[in-house]
């Protein structure tokens, strides 16, 4: 369930630069993330989108502004650690995540770090692993993995310190399609179930398409906010920007201009064969 009266994050008139005297990577950001949701970030590589991440997990500071993560001010250094456990982040490479010798290890070693007992690190292990279809390859090693199983075994590292936000920073781009479907599905099997709230960084919007609200950033700045159904009826901020728009969308547009009484609030691919079926079978 979407949580609208319990917002999780909160950035206020956040500003970023990486050196003094510079253009400014983020500019005047304000946005309010709400337990349970899935909120998507998009925009072209240099927007600010993957900036705004590390801000949101507090691995960087904005100069300007606030960011609080359950009310945690991410400037404070005494709570800095528990907002870094609060969030998760998955990375655009799976080999640059995986820092165990096995599967195991590599899950254990954030639980490791936070000094969870065995027991009950035993407990997670098992239950994270067997969450992400993973628990059947507890004791390979990375090379025998594909990049979407590793995405996968670096979720199940997260998970396993039951964050209550997990970001996804590009982290399909890597990944062939098989993989790149499998790891969105158990996200948000994860999002639903668990009501994980997740915060999608990409430029991919087909993967936009099935968040419940997205934001798309240019040059530092946010300049549409709303539900995906709502700003895709009209495409052309998209392409301004950069963006390749999802072959739904393209495909709606271009029977559009062959004549056909298509609406623009067809989105996904049974909607538009929907429509197709009604609009000739009525005819």
């Amino acid at each position: 369930m979407k949580q609208k009266e319990n917002p999780i994050i909160d950035v206020s008139n956040v500003y970023y630069r990486y050196e003094k005297e510079t253009n400014w990577i983020l500019e005047d950001i304000n946005l309010t993330v709400y337990q349970g949701e899935w909120l998507a970030i998009t925009g072209h590589n240099g927007s600010g989108k993957s900036t705004l991440a590390k801000c949101l997990k507090g691995l960087i500071m904005p100069e300007k502004g606030t960011i609080s993560v359950l009310h945690w001010d991410t400037t404070d250094k005494e709570k800095l650690w528990d907002i870094r456990r609060t969030v998760g982040m998955v990375f655009q490479n799976p080999d640059n995540q995986f820092v165990g010798a096995t599967v195991k290890d590599d899950v254990a070693f954030g639980m490791e770090n936070s000094g969870i007992e065995r027991q009950e690190m035993l407990k997670r292990l098992e239950t994270s692993l067997k969450q992400v279809r993973m628990f059947d390859y507890v004791d390979r090693e990375p090379h025998q993995l594909s990049g979407g199983q590793k995405q996968r075994v670096a979720i199940a590292g997260i998970i396993a310190l039951e964050p209550s936000i997990i970001i996804l920073d590009e982290a399909t781009s890597m990944l062939d399609p098989e993989g790149r479907k499998s790891v969105m599905k158990l996200m948000r099997h994860l999002n639903k179930e668990n009501n994980i709230t997740v915060i999608s960084i990409t430029h991919d919007l087909e993967e936009v398409i099935h968040a419940d609200r997205m934001i798309v950033m240019n040059d530092g700045k946010v300049i549409k906010e709303g539900k995906p159904r709502d700003l895709f009826q009209s495409t052309n901020d998209f392409e301004k920007v950069g963006l390749d728009l999802p072959f739904t969308i393209k495909l709606r547009r271009c029977l559009k201009e062959k004549g056909l009484e298509i609406s623009d609030n067809a989105l996904f691919e049974e909607e538009l064969v929907n429509e197709l079926w009604t609009l000739y079978s009525t005819n």
